[in-house]
């Protein structure tokens, strides 16, 4: 019978160190480049276990390794940080570390989703980023008018029309040129991010779940598309309250008697899956009675902000419990199934 052996990689772009920890407690570091991946794999067995932080190229090692082993833990890199530095250790090596934590079933692990699931989650960052960019340039467009004494409506720069009459107006010479650059950023962004929306639909589309998903009135094609590229496998999730925990919209915790204090969410998990499932959520109210007058009961008690919250929760539940059972509504603000 082989020896168990537990083994730490510390990633990086072309290299990796690997320590492996024997069940006597020694342990071997080696250093390996990433072009020589296929002769490391060679030397694996398959009792070995694996940790290795999540980085840029973690799913070409994590792909490449997990045939020829038993176990490979994709693990967070920011909390294992607060791990390892939270006792006393007589060395810094990262491989060393992930190897004795893993040994001691104590590393925070990060599940690795499937290729196509992980390419969506990285177009719908890529979205994210250029929205972001794009909303600093019109920021920037607007301050530039409003100190010539011209204030915009809050979404007027989302028009095409508004955009050439902002061009069509006559300012200073350096003004002129400033707006001009700034306008086609914008322009080219919009485009780009209409590219990506379009492939994010597209390719989201043929995941598992998304017909289920978007029978729910709220959720279309695109919202759809990046809330099963959170999600992944829904079977991931024990309970609707696991997945909640995973978008970071669970209550926080107060103190050592563990009262919830109401309102305050952990906004742990992913920034990006909060962003649409509020969005969806408060375009659902307007076609479900019951979320209206449920969202409507929470916005008079406890504030318009908890209420949104709250209301998100609630609709994330139904998402989970959709995909669970694989529903498709025939009729969501009546919560009618579709026949068979």
């Amino acid at each position: 019978m082989e020896t168990p052996r537990h083994i730490g990689i510390d990633l990086h772009r072309n290299q990796f160190t690997c320590c492996v920890r024997l069940e006597n407690g020694r342990n071997y570091l080696t250093d390996w480049k990433l072009e020589d991946l296929p002769r490391f794999v060679k030397k694996l067995r398959p009792s070995d276990q694996i940790a290795v932080e999540v980085t840029g190229n973690t799913r070409l090692f994590h792909d490449a390794v997990t045939p020829y082993v038993k176990r490979v833990v994709a693990v967070d890199p920011n909390q294992f940080k607060v791990i390892s530095h939270s006792v006393k250790k007589t060395d810094p090596n990262d491989a060393r570390n992930l190897a004795l934590y893993l040994e001691k079933d104590l590393l925070p692990e990060v599940r690795m989703k499937d290729r196509t699931q992980a390419q969506l989650a990285s177009l719908t960052q890529t979205r994210d980023t250029l929205v972001k960019l794009r909303t600093a340039l019109k920021n920037k467009v607007n301050n530039i008018l409003s100190a010539h004494g011209i204030n915009l409506e809050k979404e007027a720069l989302s028009s095409e029309k508004k955009l050439n009459e902002i061009l069509a107006m006559r300012f200073d010479a350096m003004v002129t040129v400033e707006l001009e650059v700034l306008i086609e950023e914008i322009r080219s962004l919009n485009q780009r991010i209409a590219r990506l929306e379009k492939t994010i639909a597209e390719e989201g589309s043929k995941l598992e779940g998304h017909k289920n998903l978007t029978s729910i009135k709220g959720i279309g094609p695109l919202t759809g598309s990046i809330l099963l590229s959170v999600i992944g496998d829904i079977n991931d999730f024990a309970d609707e309250g696991k997945l909640a925990a995973y978008f970071g919209i669970v209550p926080r915790v107060s103190n050592s008697n563990e009262t919830e204090r109401s309102g305050r969410i952990t906004k742990r998990g992913s920034k990006l899956g909060r962003t649409a499932l509020v969005q969806c959520a408060l375009v659902a109210q307007r076609y479900s009675p019951y979320l209206k007058r449920y969202y409507e009961k929470v916005k008079a008690r406890r504030g318009t902000g908890k209420a949104i919250i709250a209301l998100a929760r609630k609709l994330l539940g139904i998402i989970y419990r959709t995909l669970k059972n694989k529903w498709v509504f025939e009729n969501f603000p009546n919560f009618v199934l579709a026949e068979g």
